[in-house]
């Protein structure tokens, strides 16, 4: 059991060189833990010894950003598929939680008091593979492999194939409430975690969504930060065309939410929303963040065509210019 990786056959020495390929620095602990059940990223990467400390510089922060985006281009340009304008709108806002909020430690993987991310809105996996890979979850080699038969990187995240993923996704609306169950148990085990999900807008027009929104106010979630891409666009077109959501800070307001809203592209401004954030207490908190979809590619921007299709080479030659790649 311990020798494999639930079904994938890395052996641990492989996945040790992967690691260390992948940009992590540390030693190795051959203690291999113990137990069923034990999660992907566990298994994966609880033998090496690492530090990532928070990036405070919002110039380094967009870099990354852009670095991501191209990561992005290239993974669906290379793979003929997957969701484009919405991984690129949401790419600033998983920088700035993971480079610069989120408490981790990649040496140590499984941590009771990490934070959590859940990507809600899962087809928007590419944008969260490309910050995982940065990260050090695996080499970035991987990323081209996505939707590959075989690959750690399918289409939607998937906790049983990719480190470093908490939960799989993919089915819309379902997010928010195993982000509630996340909280609760957080709280009720004494762990200072703290618990962030990420929403399209599109998605909030399903019911569970605010099912699990009254639960998250009833039970005075404060530990709970979800995060709306708000881009207006979805894959049948405008969100205001298929299924208005407007007023929908006063919605969430309404619903007992500390609600911010702020401009998904500047890192500097959700920053300062994730730290007013942590200091609400006895109520879960909302951020809206303003975006475009396909943001930082002319062609893609603000265009619902975009939502599910890989570049084509003339769009991807275009992307990597315009993204200095």
């Amino acid at each position: 059991m311990v020798e494999k990786i639930i079904s994938k056959g890395y052996s641990f020495n492989t996945l040790y060189k992967m690691m260390v390929t992948g940009g992590i620095r540390g030693r190795w602990d051959a203690t291999p833990p113990s137990g069923p059940g034990v999660a992907t990223a566990c298994l994966m990467t609880s033998r090496l010894k690492g530090e990532m400390n928070a990036i405070p510089d919002e110039a380094q922060l967009q870099e990354i950003a852009r670095q991501i985006r191209l990561d992005i281009i290239e993974m669906l340009y290379q793979a003929g598929s997957g969701h484009l304008g919405g991984s690129l709108s949401a790419a600033d806002i998983l920088v700035a939680l993971f480079f610069g909020e989120m408490r981790r430690k990649p040496g140590e993987p499984c941590w009771p008091d990490r934070d959590r991310f859940i990507l809600s809105k899962g087809h928007g996996a590419p944008a969260y593979y490309a910050v995982l890979a940065r990260l050090g979850y695996f080499p970035r080699e991987e990323l081209l492999t996505l939707r590959r038969f075989g690959s750690i990187l399918q289409g939607h995240p998937d906790s049983g194939c990719t480190p470093g993923v908490e939960i799989p996704t993919g089915s819309l609306g379902q997010g928010l409430s195993i982000a509630n169950g996340l909280a609760l148990a957080a709280r009720l085990n004494g762990h200072g975690s703290r618990i962030h999900v990420l929403l399209g807008d599109g998605e909030v027009q399903e019911g569970q969504i605010w099912e699990a929104a009254m639960s998250a106010a009833h039970y005075g979630l404060d530990n709970l930060v979800a995060v709306i891409d708000r881009n207006r666009l979805q894959i049948d077109g405008r969100t205001a065309e298929v299924m208005s959501l407007e007023p929908l800070a006063p919605k969430w307001t309404a619903f007992g939410w500390h609600t911010v809203e702020v401009d998904g592209h500047r890192i500097a401004e959700l920053l300062a929303a994730f730290k007013d954030c942590r200091a609400v207490k006895g109520r879960p908190s909302m951020i809206i963040a303003h975006t475009v979809k396909g943001k930082g590619v002319s062609i893609f921007e603000d265009k619902a065509k975009y939502h599910g299709v890989a570049p084509n080479e003339e769009e991807y030659r275009q992307a990597l210019r315009e993204l200095g790649g």
